[in-house]
């Protein structure tokens, strides 16, 4: 997701980004080095050297920051970026169950019922069209039993 423009909103304390899809916010306490009302937000821009990715701020003592869009998305919890998340550590995981495998991996696709192709795109970190479902079929002929927890969220202050 690029960032199409971004807004340093000293009144909400915080950055507005906007996307294609949507703005989000992104607030200046999240920011390294913070913006403060002593050392505001001098310059924002969408950074180009970053693929238009993140942004680039600049407060008035002249200090620079950079923020990442993956760092917005998360903080707003944005459900498709929550959800590559799961698939990249899904992702992992089955890379490091099929290195220590006895299974063979031409065995493991035969299993799978899919191509050698497939099976090659599945285990790719950086591929990111492949469904949830097809790891979990590999996971389970990995004799690997794949738990969701939903639990509350940890207190920041705690």
């Amino acid at each position: 997701m690029k960032i199409r423009a971004v807004i340093a909103n000293n009144r909400k304390k915080a950055f507005e980004v906007g996307t294609s899809r949507k703005t989000l916010v992104f607030p200046y306490t999240k920011a390294e080095p913070q913006p403060t009302p002593d050392d505001k937000v001098a310059r924002v821009y969408v950074d180009a050297e970053l693929a238009r990715d993140g942004f680039t701020y600049v407060l008035q003592s002249g200090k620079e920051g950079t923020v990442h869009i993956e760092q917005v998305l998360d903080y707003n919890q944005d459900p498709r970026y929550l959800r590559d998340m799961l698939l990249y550590r899904l992702t992992l995981e089955a890379q490091r169950r099929v290195a220590a495998s006895p299974l063979s991996k031409r065995e493991l696709i035969r299993r799978l019922g899919t191509s050698a192709t497939q099976f090659y795109r599945l285990l790719d970190q950086a591929n990111y069209r492949k469904s949830i479902d097809q790891l979990l079929a590999l996971l389970q002929i990995l004799d690997c039993d794949v738990d969701l927890i939903v639990r509350a969220r940890k207190d920041e202050a705690a």
